[in-house]
């Protein structure tokens, strides 16, 4: 949106309220001052003047750049037009000030741009500048750009279909009134639920079943994997390994159930240890450190034993289960014994007493 000034100059009010504007803006210009107050004219021979803004209408907190262009003859001096000039309601945001450029004719071209908002709503119009220049005979002289309306507009403006009144309440949702369905539903669910519940303890107790504890006597135990370890025929294949980590692992466990010790996670060095402190039968604790000790090799350095030796290392597993056996059964007899003594006693002690 451009002017010309020709059009708003012989308007005598605005040209009141300008002098007003440039007499207020020059209070902290002492250069201006010092001069004599310059005539206020309509024009001038070779100055053109115009103000152009970006948008006629805006909303509240809009920018809108407002560009003050001035072409003047090279004989003028500008004085640049005061940037902290009144601009009605409208605030200086930002500003880029006095951008001259020399035109093809000669003239020169001044332009500033502002950047102004407000945050008020209606009708404005940003008021006319006022421009000063200084004549070659040294007189100032004052001219006024055009005034620039602009419609500043609320942001509910545009609310389309939006109302500001409070808007009533939805209708509450009406449930319907067979409710069949959902019994129905409900029923299969529940059902599903208690299929599903039942389903869990049956596998649980299946579980529990297959897995019943064995009460046999360790050495009953042991006996039956030695039988099966015969079976195997690893020695027939050469498999040396698999045979003598089966024929220690059911020596250890064996060891493990009747004197409750964890002799399966045990070395060689630290079962000897602990069994040093364990009552033994005759010759057992020997025989059981030589016998894993070559195991060891067997398993870990593939040392490859002579058959004779593989049958002589069953014979003695077989052996020290019947022996440690032999040995519990024979305390178990003991303690019943000195157990019935000591009940057949307890009678002739209260006699006595």
């Amino acid at each position: 949106m451009r002017s010309s000034i020709s059009t708003y100059a012989m308007t005598t009010g605005w040209w009141l309220t300008a002098c007003c504007v440039l007499l207020a803006s020059m209070i902290g210009a002492p250069s201006v001052l010092a001069q004599a107050e310059p005539d206020t004219v309509g024009s001038l021979p070779g100055i053109e003047i115009e103000t152009a803004v970006d948008k006629a209408e805006a909303h509240i907190g809009d920018l809108i750049m407002y560009e003050l262009t001035i072409v003047y003859d090279s004989t003028y001096t500008l004085v640049p037009p005061p940037l902290g000039a009144n601009l009605g309601s409208f605030d200086v945001k930002d500003y880029q000030p006095d951008v001259e450029t020399r035109l093809d004719d000669g003239r020169i071209q001044s332009r500033t741009t502002f950047k102004l908002s407000t945050f008020t709503t209606g009708e404005y119009t940003i008021p006319p500048l006022p421009v000063v220049f200084e004549l070659p005979d040294s007189t100032r002289k004052l001219l006024l750009a055009e005034p620039v309306p602009i419609n500043v507009l609320s942001l509910l403006d545009d609310a389309a279909g939006d109302s500001l009144d409070i808007r009533p309440l939805k209708a509450q949702y009406a449930f319907p009134h067979d409710y069949t369905p959902y019994y129905v539903w409900g029923g299969l669910g529940f059902v599903l639920i208690v299929l599903v519940i039942g389903l869990l303890f049956w596998f649980r107790r299946r579980k529990d079943e297959g897995e019943l504890e064995d009460l046999r006597p360790p050495w009953e135990k042991s006996f039956e994997k030695l039988a099966f370890l015969r079976q195997e025929d690893f020695v027939g294949r050469e498999e040396y390994k698999e045979y003598y980590l089966a024929l220690t692992e059911i020596s250890r466990e064996y060891l493990g159930w009747m004197f409750k010790v964890d002799v399966l996670e045990m070395t060689t060095t630290q079962f000897m240890k602990v069994f040093a402190d364990i009552e033994l039968p005759d010759g057992v604790y020997d025989e059981l450190g030589e016998f894993f000790k070559h195991a060891d090799q067997v398993k870990f350095a593939r040392y490859v034993p002579l058959r004779e030796r593989t049958e002589t290392d069953f014979e003695l597993a077989h052996n020290m289960v019947e022996q440690i056996r032999a040995e519990f059964e024979r305390r178990q007899e003991e303690e019943v014994k000195i157990q019935t003594i000591d009940k057949a006693a307890e009678p002739e002690i209260e006699e006595t007493v």
